[in-house]
């Protein structure tokens, strides 16, 4: 019984600061979380759309804009719409730091070579998140902004991404005819995807791996494939190992 009232006692001995401690922790878990509906669909959204994915009521997603909205994470336009703020590019700038600028040369010269926008892409969790994206600079481009975040089930990003992943650490809920497509891409060296993460778009990515870095994919998009698959993935080969000199690797 004292077992039990020492557990009681420590649980209501701050009811106040406790409560406040949880309220606190909710709510930055809904601003994160916002943050990620608004990475993942790609798009600005209305806030009565964000309440409905976080599962809140209008005004708290209200709140929750207002305090984002504050440090740049997040803006509005004049329709009242909201997507991903400025903000956030500074912050993923100090993220891999050292990889990103080796990366950036690399990945310009590549996107010029292909006429594709050409991406580096981190494993974060279960998610490829984008930390580095370049279009062409002499044909059109696809846009496609830093932050983006997808599962590494879905896209060619992702699938590099496991490529070098053991079955162990794969997601649970990865798809039965996966494995043997990254199989395939394991025995090529290249993982390809069409219509997957962003309808109509075509990727080719190769998997990077460097000491003390976190896993990596170099990847190329476009609305279509300038060149045969085999010979995109052997220019992502070339800016892949050009990064990983650049970082003495």
């Amino acid at each position: 019984m004292s077992e039990t009232s020492e557990t009681v006692a420590v649980d209501t001995a701050r009811p106040a600061a406790r409560a406040g401690a949880q309220a606190g922790s909710q709510t930055l878990s809904r601003g994160i979380r916002l943050l990620e509906v608004l990475a993942a669909a790609d798009r600005a959204m209305s806030i009565d759309e964000l309440a409905v994915s976080l599962g809140v009521h209008r005004s708290v997603a209200y709140r929750l804009l207002r305090t984002l909205e504050d440090h740049g994470l997040v803006s509005r336009g004049g329709s009242g719409l909201v997507s991903l703020g400025a903000g956030l590019a500074a912050l993923a700038a100090s993220v891999s730091r050292d990889l990103q600028q080796a990366a950036l040369p690399e990945l310009a010269e590549a996107a010029d070579d292909l006429g594709m926008t050409c991406l580096l892409v981190l494993l974060e969790s279960d998610e490829g998140i984008t930390v580095v994206s370049t279009p062409p600079r002499r044909t059109v481009a696809v846009s496609y902004q830093p932050g983006h975040r997808h599962p590494i089930t879905r896209g060619a990003p992702g699938k590099a991404l496991l490529m070098e992943l053991a079955d162990t650490a794969w997601p649970p809920d990865a798809p039965a005819q996966l494995r043997a497509e990254i199989e395939l891409s394991r025995e090529r060296g290249y993982a390809t995807s069409h219509d997957e993460v962003v309808a109509s778009l075509w990727s080719v990515a190769v998997p990077l791996v460097l000491p003390g870095q976190p896993l990596a994919a170099v990847a190329a998009i476009h609305v279509s494939l300038p060149r045969p698959e085999p010979e995109i993935a052997e220019r992502l080969h070339a800016a892949a190992a050009g990064i990983a000199r650049a970082l003495g690797a």
